[in-house]
């Protein structure tokens, strides 16, 4: 009796953080947006035109979040061109995705039969998830990924730096006809929890690709 009680109290006051959490979240959240959506990118990179920018003029929301990748493009190149569910994953946290059903795993090694990917060639994240396409192949500089519907824009950038490459990462995405509630639940959960996915994926990236610079296997 005594432990079912103490386990009802540890639920109620788990159920009371998550509230708390939440609140702190909605309150705050304007005074770190900027922060959340333009992670580790400079002023520079968050205000140039990056490819794939011309295919959605006129977003709901931009987000450009970018990393430092001790290492050439062509380190780089391998693990986004296999990216997907199925194939090389999303090299972030695969047990969240795969609560939806991405069917995500990540690789940690160079796969081959995923390496030779064109324009037009795609994949559907989940059963009613949106379908992704390549819609810009610039090989070890730009792969461009955009939503059947039109509405969503995922570049990945890579830009040479004086010792190594800076990855950047642009979504560009429209929310036509969406309720007020749905835009605030975008505003305030979709945004800081895709900065927690997003963040993963590039250094996730960054941590493969600079193993493959110095030769070590993967």
């Amino acid at each position: 009796m005594r432990t079912g009680r103490f386990a009802m109290r540890i639920g109620r006051c788990t159920a009371a953080s998550v509230v708390v959490t939440a609140g702190l979240t909605m309150a705050t959240y304007p005074r770190w947006r900027s922060w959340c959506l333009t992670w580790g990118a400079t002023d520079d990179e968050v205000g140039r035109t990056l490819p794939g920018d011309e295919l959605l003029i006129d977003p709901d929301l931009v987000s450009t979040r970018a990393v430092w990748v001790d290492a050439p493009a062509s380190a780089i190149w391998p693990w986004l061109v296999q990216m997907g569910p199925g194939r090389g994953g999303a090299y972030t946290y695969d047990w969240i995705e795969n609560l939806f059903g991405l069917d995500m795993h990540s690789a940690d090694e160079i796969l081959p039969q995923y390496q030779d990917i064109a324009i037009g060639e795609g994949w559907t994240l989940g059963s009613r998830g949106p379908s992704l396409r390549v819609a810009e192949l610039d090989p070890e500089r730009a792969l461009v990924l955009r939503s059947d519907d039109g509405n969503w824009v995922w570049a990945f950038v890579i830009i040479p730096d004086a010792t190594g490459s800076r990855l950047v990462s642009r979504n560009r995405i429209a929310t036509p006809g969406a309720s007020r509630v749905s835009r605030i639940l975008n505003t305030y959960i979709m945004e800081p929890g895709s900065l927690v996915m997003e963040r993963k994926t590039l250094l996730g990236i960054k941590q493969r690709a600079e193993r493959l610079a110095v030769g070590s296997p993967a």
